[in-house]
C-alpha cells in the first residue's frame, strides 16, 4: 500500500514541533520562540496529544501493561516518523492530565485515515 503523504507529513510535523519544545526557549516571545500561539500563560506544552481512525473509520487503540493490568488507550504521542510507519508513545488521560505510559507502539502509515489533534499539554514524566 502507497504511504499516506499528508498523514506522514502532519506526524512529522508534529514530532518537529514536540522535539523543538524539549529546551528554555519555549519561553522566549521573539522570533525565536519554537511554537506558534501566544504564550500568556507561561506554560511550555510538550506533547500535541492525538487520536487516530483506521480506514473504517474507527477509533485506533492501543493495550499496554500498568502495574501487571493490561489497559487500553486512544491517546498518543508521535515519538518518530521513517517510511511507512509511525512510533507513537501511549499517553495514559487520569483527571485531565495526560502521562506516559514509557509503553510505545509503531503504527503502518498506509493503515491510518484520520488524525484528531487533542490539545497541546505537559506530559511531565517522558
Amino acid at each position: 500500500m502507497k504511504t499516506n503523504s499528508c498523514i506522514k507529513n502532519l506526524l512529522k510535523l508534529i514530532c518537529v514541533l514536540q522535539n523543538n519544545s524539549k529546551n528554555l526557549t519555549c519561553l522566549d516571545e521573539g522570533c525565536t520562540k519554537p511554537f506558534l500561539g501566544p504564550s500568556v500563560t507561561n506554560i511550555c506544552y510538550n506533547t500535541r496529544v492525538i487520536t487516530l481512525y483506521n480506514k473504517q473509520g474507527t477509533l485506533f487503540s492501543a493495550n499496554y501493561f500498568d502495574n501487571d493490568v493490561i489497559n487500553s488507550s486512544s491517546i498518543f504521542r508521535v515519538l518518530n516518523v521513517t517510511d511507512d510507519c509511525c512510533t507513537l508513545l501511549i499517553l495514559n488521560n487520569i483527571d485531565g492530565e495526560f502521562f506516559s505510559t514509557k509503553q510505545s507502539i509503531t503504527v503502518k502509515l498506509s493503515c491510518i485515515c484520520a488524525v484528531k489533534c487533542l490539545e497541546d499539554a505537559v506530559v511531565s514524566n517522558l
